[in-house]
């Protein structure tokens, strides 16, 4: 898929962009030819469209709009396409509340080529609406979220009074909100997460698992990494951000999407792939958690047993919840 293609999908499918609409997309110079072909997109459909160039902020970009809550007041949508997410942020919560609408696009690739070339962009939305919403009719009332692998992984989270959510990239199926990560998110109870995690997929942005990492998590904050390659380039990882809520586990998410696979390439992709789960950690505002934090990060991991409140919702990576025509 070349890149041109990619963006008319962010703007006639995800954003659904309408002619007399004000757009924002913010991204930077190092990935100025997908600004340039986004625009290009939304041109043909608005005259209205502005772009916001964040450089020099790297992992801060969170940060700078945490401060900024009224950064997006003037749109009627904002593409966030920078290196980074934006979707925990303060501003994107008062984007959401003020009924507009946030996409977040974080363009973050291993593998030099461009995010909007990827063919998990064609995910079918529809289908995965569907595949959502299956899940969440578990989700209703829910307390416990349980998760155990063949690896060891044995988790322990707690969702009382949180409300779960998907992501399909359409925006008006997110009620304002949606990703690029094909998903079903919840927040999690940011004192409440306990057990193991054996980590054996990805690492969000610096790319995939040469061999599992044990990671313990005790009264919802990593308390240790094993001490292994992997486990070495994420502690150091960790540390850039230079604060320590960004160890607090605070959100939940299952992987919908039947395009994506998870191979480190491209963290979203990864965090999409259906067969997965992951565990986010630090910032989860927007997400309809109280953890505030310079950034947000996301662990990947293959073949779980999932259980909401005893029910069984994924049998080693396959949902069980599905309707026949519907299963993978």
């Amino acid at each position: 898929m070349d890149i041109g293609q990619g963006a008319r999908i962010i703007i006639r499918d995800w954003v659904q962009l309408r002619s007399r609409e004000r757009l924002l997309i913010v991204s930077s110079r190092r990935y100025q030819t997908e600004a340039d072909a986004l625009l290009h997109a939304a041109r043909q459909v608005s005259s209205h469209i502005d772009i916001m160039m964040l450089d020099e902020l790297s992992i801060y970009a969170g940060a700078y709009f945490n401060g900024r809550e009224n950064a997006f007041d003037d749109y009627d949508a904002v593409i966030g396409a920078a290196e980074y997410s934006l979707i925990t942020t303060k501003a994107v919560r008062r984007v959401i509340s003020r009924k507009k609408r946030f996409l977040s696009l974080p363009l973050s690739t291993n593998d030099n080529r461009s995010m909007l070339s990827y063919d998990f962009l064609k995910a079918d939305t529809v289908k995965s609406k569907i595949m959502a919403a299956a899940i969440l009719d578990y989700y209703q009332s829910a307390s416990r979220i349980d998760i155990k692998t063949p690896l060891g992984t044995n988790l322990h989270l707690c969702t009382k009074g949180r409300r779960a959510g998907f992501f399909n990239g359409c925006c008006r199926d997110g009620k304002g909100l949606s990703s690029a990560s094909v998903e079903v998110y919840v927040s999690i109870v940011e004192t409440m997460t306990r057990g193991t995690l054996i980590l054996d997929g990805s690492m969000g942005y610096i790319g995939t698992v040469e061999s599992p990492v044990a990671i313990q998590i005790c009264d919802g904050k990593i308390t240790s990494i094993e001490d292994n390659p992997s486990g070495r380039r994420l502690k150091e990882y960790i540390s850039l951000f230079q604060d320590d809520r960004m160890l607090t586990a605070s959100e939940f998410g299952i992987g919908l999407n039947t395009y994506s696979k998870c191979c480190g390439r491209c963290y979203i992709e990864d965090e999409s792939a259906y067969g997965t789960f992951h565990i986010g950690f630090g910032r989860n505002i927007a997400l309809g958690g109280i953890q505030d934090a310079v950034g947000h990060f996301d662990l990947v991991a293959h073949n779980a047993d999932i259980y909401i409140d005893n029910q069984m919702v994924m049998d080693h990576g396959k949902i069980t919840v599905l309707e026949p025509h519907i299963y993978i």
